[in-house]
């Protein structure tokens, strides 16, 4: 990574859609060495294997898809068709590279997503419900675009799970969704550097009603 390039710390403190693309427009070259890589980040992958030992099967829409990381796994765990969305048209620019999407789309989650409802049989997401990116709110818009009796899985850092609302946000869903659990996993890998290198995320596993 650059001196210049955005880091992690940038990432958690963004506040606006507008700061979002900007951070990464200039984070899309180098994210999967200067990042991914370097950090040993195991959270793409391990959503996707959770979500596939659940039964998720597609067409699946990734959130916050980024550069491809949660959809390439999906993919090689034989989970297709995948469509990816994110707000960052240079990530989905980067995914779009790895020819493992059928559709990307670039979105703002809480303006709502182009698509019809119930276009999804699976809906997975690898570190986009987290502070300074989508909160729960972001969740109502999924639902919308999932079938009856599609598969969510949603990784959420487990600092924020209780703090940001995302534990009140699945409570007052109530009858919408079914099945909830959270299966906890390693975001990054032991040998990880830096302040978060040792941080939780709750994978929440649930179903459209």
């Amino acid at each position: 990574m650059t001196e210049d390039s955005p880091d992690l710390e940038q990432a958690y403190s963004l506040e606006t859609p507008d700061d979002s693309r900007k951070l990464y427009a200039q984070w899309a070259d180098e994210y999967d060495d200067g990042f991914a890589r370097a950090q040993r980040y195991l959270l793409p992958d391990a959503t996707a294997r959770i979500f596939a030992e659940a039964g998720g099967s597609g067409p699946v829409l990734d959130v916050g898809a980024g550069t491809g990381l949660c959809g390439a796994a999906l993919v090689a765990l034989g989970v297709e068709p995948v469509d990816a969305t994110d707000i960052s048209a240079e990530m989905l620019e980067r995914a779009a590279q790895k020819d493992i999407y059928r559709d990307t789309i670039e979105a703002d989650l809480l303006e709502g997503l182009p698509v019809p409802p119930g276009a999804y049989e699976g809906i997975v997401s690898s570190g986009t419900f987290t502070t300074g990116h989508v909160g729960p709110d972001g969740i109502d818009p999924l639902l919308r675009v999932a079938q009856n009796g599609a598969l969510f899985a949603l990784s959420i850092n487990a600092k924020h799970y209780e703090c940001a609302g995302f534990a009140d946000k699945l409570d007052a869903l109530g009858g919408a969704i079914t099945d909830l659990s959270l299966v906890e996993t390693r975001i990054y890998g032991p040998d990880a550097e830096g302040p978060h290198k040792d941080d939780i995320a709750y994978v929440a596993l649930f179903r459209k009603a």
